[in-house]
């Protein structure tokens, strides 16, 4: 209120001086502060905005009862007793990244935020420290470039929460209704295929992200990817927000020069969706503005009344491309400049950003230094050998290691005449440096071994699988197998030149897979179509054989399996498959 308002009673105000004045101002703002309000004084309070409670999802409910944040005291009370978390407590203790397992296990998974997969080697040695000391031993390499740790008892929750966040890394958001762990390229400012180094938007993003309290409250989970233009790709098609880097040369359309960002919305390849083309191009400054705009159209417009239909991707197709566009103006300070994705001003890509370049030893820019890409059979390691890549790292690198989306990991600038050396070391390991067509491109979820969800022991399976068909198959080209235990689709099944999707059959193990092929990313962008229905997996490895050598028998030339499975129709595969 201020004391100069028309509604001062008899023009009192004319009597005051000016520090009377600031005096009664302040003193009403205190009063107010207090919660105390003058309702012939006070402004009406608008009508809140969005459906009602009772019409929100039984999620929205427990937000709103208590921010998650605010369930940390519970979680301390209950790690005192080492007990099991209520029903709402499991939802809400997800924003500290822990995600109970029950009834599977009785225990937690903590999933870490490292943007872009940047892990130091102190980092490394002390999440090692963690799972041996007060887990598994056990740590994952997820499909968004990060860790996971299982099993943790109720009493040990905050002392790796605290633990985690003292080495310089955070478990805040990466569960739940939250902007998941932002992923990159994995050689990002050492590529010298790259046309930027996106690592200091990944952090400058990751830093909004943590300290901003509006994006703890989305409608669902939301994934973002950054594709500087390396050899080695983000798969930024499959994200909820993908930007990849393009060149623009000289041209007629009056757009200087330069490096701009083409940004893709409404990726969930679990639901069958790659991400759009959204038709502009943003300068690398500007990047960064408007993934945060888009935030905020999400935020405001996805739906809070029906889980299945809350992620981005139904906004984009609610709204259009062109709706999106005219919101998340309303939250930038400039106009954003519209191209055609099949503008010619784009300069052509000059190499394939396909196949499994991210296993094997690479020149960097940086003249005499490589980074070495190791294969993480299906991305679990122990601590052990997690504390040995830290010494790796520190010895012959910088001390860095950078985590893929293939479940894989990098070391990079290795000087040329050590490489031969760690590479060596990496394979005692059990992390073959060797680039394979078969076992670099197999990539599995968590499986039913710690997820309620998964149908089958997909990490499990795909290890038989890899030993079974390096001793059956030979192959000349890169091929991408992907074991998912349920639809939610963790290891992205359908973008697998072969995918597997969990289910329930009647066999000895009761266990199968339903299998899709013909799956791609990028320029082979597709969506996998299903050619066999609950193959039991006492059958899956002569199954997999006969497709792969079907696959070699009939092909075309030196033709892939991704443009193989597309030329032909679903019964000819059947047919070319069958055992």
């Amino acid at each position: 209120m201020s004391i100069d308002s028309p509604k001062a009673s008899n023009d009192v105000s004319a009597d005051f001086s000016t520090e009377q004045k600031r005096y009664l101002e302040g003193f009403f703002a205190g009063i107010a502060a207090g919660g105390v309000s003058f309702g012939d004084l006070a402004p009406t309070p608008a009508a809140p905005a969005g459906p009602s409670l009772d019409d929100l999802t039984k999620e929205e409910r427990i937000k709103r009862e208590l921010h998650p944040f605010d369930a940390i005291e519970q979680l301390v009370m209950d790690a005192r007793w080492n007990a099991k978390p209520e029903p709402e407590s499991v939802f809400r203790f997800k924003w500290n990244g822990l995600f109970w397992l029950n009834p599977v296990k009785d225990g937690y998974m903590c999933r870490l935020r490292i943007p872009g997969g940047v892990v130091k080697s102190y980092q490394l040695r002390e999440i090692a420290a963690i799972a041996r000391e007060l887990t598994t031993g056990y740590i994952q390499i997820t499909t968004r470039n990060n860790f996971q740790i299982r099993l943790i008892e109720p009493k040990d929750c905050p002392e790796v929460l605290r633990r985690i966040q003292g080495c310089g890394l955070h478990s805040k958001g990466a569960g739940a209704d939250n902007i998941r762990n932002i992923t990159m390229n994995p050689c990002a400012g050492y590529d010298p295929y790259e046309l930027i180094d996106v690592r200091p938007l990944v952090n400058e993003l990751a830093t909004l992200i943590i300290g901003t309290k509006e994006f703890y409250d989305l409608p669902r989970k939301f994934n973002i990817a950054y594709d500087g233009g390396g050899l080695i790709s983000a798969v930024e098609d499959t994200n909820d927000i993908g930007a990849s880097a393009v060149e623009i040369g000289e041209n007629s359309d009056g757009i200087e020069p330069g490096v701009y960002f083409r940004i893709a919305l409404g990726g969930v390849t679990g639901h069958q969706t790659f991400a759009s083309d959204w038709g502009v191009i943003v300068k690398p400054e500007q990047l960064n503005d408007v993934m945060v705009a888009l935030l905020r159209v999400f935020i405001q417009f996805g739906d809070r009344t029906n889980r299945k239909k809350a992620r981005f991707k139904y906004v984009v197709e609610d709204k259009g491309l062109d709706g999106v566009l005219v919101e998340a103006e309303k939250h930038l300070k400039f106009k954003l400049t519209r191209l055609a994705p099949d503008s010619p001003v784009y300069a052509k890509r000059k190499f394939s950003q396909q196949g499994h370049s991210h296993v094997g030893i690479y020149p960097q820019k940086q003249e005499g230094l490589v980074y070495i890409g190791a294969s993480v059979p299906v991305g679990q390691l122990t601590a052990k050998q997690m504390e040995r890549i830290a010494d790796l790292a520190d010895s012959y690198g910088s001390g860095e290691v950078r985590l893929t989306v293939w479940q894989n990991f990098i070391i990079p600038n290795i000087k040329a005449a050590y490489a031969a050396t760690v590479a060596k070391s990496l394979r005692k390991l059990g992390f073959p440096c060797e680039q394979s067509n078969l076992r670099s491109g197999f990539v599995a979820c968590t499986g039913n071994k710690y997820c309620k969800f998964a149908a089958s022991d997909t990490k499990g399976h795909a290890i038989a699988m890899m030993e079974y068909l390096d001793k059956h198959v030979k192959l000349d080209k890169p091929v991408n197998i992907h074991f998912t235990g349920c639809a939610h689709s963790c290891a992205q099944h359908f973008m697998g030149d072969i995918g597997l999707l969990g289910t329930k059959v009647k066999s000895e193990s009761g266990e199968g897979y339903h299998i899709t092929v013909g799956g791609g990313f990028g320029e082979n962008r597709k969506i996998g179509r299903q050619i066999f229905s609950g193959v039991a997996f006492e059958s899956l490895g002569t199954t997999l054989e006969a497709m792969l050598k079907g696959y070699l028998d009939k092909r075309e030339g030196d033709e892939s399996f991704h443009s193989f499975c597309n030329r032909h129709t679903v019964g000819q595969l059947q047919e070319v498959f069958s055992i």
